[in-house]
């Protein structure tokens, strides 16, 4: 090894908790399995009775979603569940302040989805410092342009959250290798164009998407937006992606659990998942 790989080896940052979890999924010859729930839906207490529950069954880490009224990327099932969120009286520091509540018994890797809206009304400082303090390490914000994510990343990374970045099948080779190179965590492939739901099939052409994104840098890449079931699982798998994100489905059996059993409904699915990352 010559003087310059050493003093690259020794000045090189330390991996993100995101990133080590990762890479402690890759030596066990497994993938990440990410489910999404929206903070507040129905309420913030079942919310937080979730997430606790989801780490008992299996979920490697946890996006969890802040409500917003205009969710562009989101598709009728988490549109509809960000509404009820807000019904039912969540705000981001009524979020922020339920998963810090949580500290020390929620030990999974929590990224936080949220839009630029918000972020950039209450400031990035502030809003990563806040985030920071209640636990988060990871942050999503799919409707935010680039070269404001380039902004963000160095605030969010100085605070220990990796600002997670969205590759879409639209994205053109040049634009997808910047946002590789500039995300950190993993890469956010969405598996679909147009909003996030459920889809009984994934595109083929995700599999070269995946191929492309680990040629342009060593980030791990987890695939969202589409994913329903054990069987997308089980494909996102055999495409080498190494983490796989569940939302709208995982949200759709909240929203249909009866007599008080979103917490078990959840689980139930979660641990469903769990086996079939496994296989």
């Amino acid at each position: 090894m010559t003087l310059k790989e050493d003093l690259l080896k020794v000045n090189k940052p330390p991996r993100s908790i995101i990133a080590s979890r990762f890479l402690r999924l890759k030596g066990e010859g497994r993938i990440a399995l990410m489910p999404f729930i929206m903070a507040g839906d129905p309420d913030i207490e079942i919310s937080r009775e979730i997430l606790l529950r989801l780490q008992d069954s299996g979920a490697d880490m946890i996006e969890l979603g802040i409500p917003y009224s205009d969710p562009l990327a989101d598709g009728p099932v988490i549109q509809a569940a960000a509404a009820r969120s807000l019904n039912s009286g969540t705000t981001t520091p009524r979020v922020l302040e339920m998963l810090k509540s949580l500290r020390g018994k929620l030990t999974v890797p929590i990224i936080l989805f949220t839009y630029s809206n918000p972020l950039l009304n209450l400031g990035m400082e502030r809003f990563c410092d806040e985030a920071s303090e209640a636990g988060a390490v990871g942050l999503v914000v799919p409707d935010l342009p680039l070269e404001e994510a380039e902004r963000l990343s160095p605030i969010a990374e100085a605070r220990g959250i990796d600002l997670v970045l969205l590759v879409a099948p639209t994205t053109t080779p040049t634009r997808m290798e910047r946002i590789s190179e500039r995300s950190r965590g993993f890469t956010y492939l969405v598996s679909v164009t147009g909003v996030t739901g459920v889809r009984s099939v994934l595109e083929e052409r995700v599999e070269t998407l995946v191929k492309d994104l680990k040629r342009s840098s060593d980030n791990p890449v987890a695939i969202g937006f589409g994913i329903s079931g054990p069987k997308q699982i089980q494909q996102v798998r055999s495409w080498g992606a190494d983490g796989a994100i569940v939302g709208s489905a995982l949200v759709n059996h909240i929203a249909l659990a009866e007599n008080g059993s979103e917490v078990e409904q959840a689980g139930l699915f979660c641990e469903e998942l769990r086996k079939a990352a496994d296989l």
